[in-house]
């Protein structure tokens, strides 16, 4: 996937945009403006959280944009609130948060996929960039949990995993497999390979 600085589990998800029409719908202000990349960007970062000076003979630093605290908007997106949010609070709520906070049933459904898959503790605005490659490999696999006839090849989809997520995973590869798909992973991890019908 795309590993950006400016790509956030919402945006990949598809659901900043549903997000961003319903801060409009309820403000009366452009979709635009609670979005970090357009207008509602903080002028002072240009919706980066940071800021790189330029400082000649020295490796270059970044440090917490000032004007912004770090949050990427501007003080006027910030303002407007939506159920007691701005746009900020929302996108740090958890994914096991956003699942009871939102009333969207799309929303909802691409939320669920991703606690599906184990991301549960991963906020909304949280960075692909951010993510550990085990993290990368599930938010991927949870925006296809509803495909058939598919094969999916995972290098070692456990790594960056709790323990206990493990059973959670082994869970979303089978419902992979009773919808028609092949998954062919490679791993290391012993629940995973007694869990294969080849090894």
């Amino acid at each position: 996937i795309g590993i950006s600085s400016r790509s956030t589990l919402a945006t990949y998800m598809g659901i900043m945009d549903d997000i961003r029409a319903m801060f409009s719908k309820e403000t009366g202000e452009p979709a635009g403006l609670f979005s970090f990349n357009s207008l509602g960007a903080c002028p002072v970062c240009k919706g980066k959280g940071v800021i790189t000076p330029d400082v000649a003979f020295a490796d270059p630093v970044t440090i917490r944009c000032e004007a912004c605290d770090g949050t990427r908007y501007s003080d006027k997106a910030l303002s407007f609130r939506y159920q007691d949010k701005n746009i900020v609070e929302m996108l740090d709520l958890t994914i096991d948060e956003a699942v009871e906070y939102f009333k969207m049933p799309k929303i909802i459904k691409r939320v669920n996929t991703l606690k599906d898959v184990g991301l549960g503790y991963l906020t909304l605005g949280q960075t692909t960039s951010s993510l550990s490659g085990g993290e990368v490999q599930r938010l991927k696999l949870a925006s296809h949990l509803q495909k058939e006839g598919q094969i999916y090849l995972l290098d070692e989809p456990s790594l960056g995993l709790h323990a206990k997520d493990n059973g959670t995973l082994l869970g979303v590869f089978q419902n992979l497999v009773n919808r028609g798909n092949s998954v062919i992973i490679i791993e290391h991890h012993l629940d995973f390979i007694a869990a294969s019908d080849w090894v």
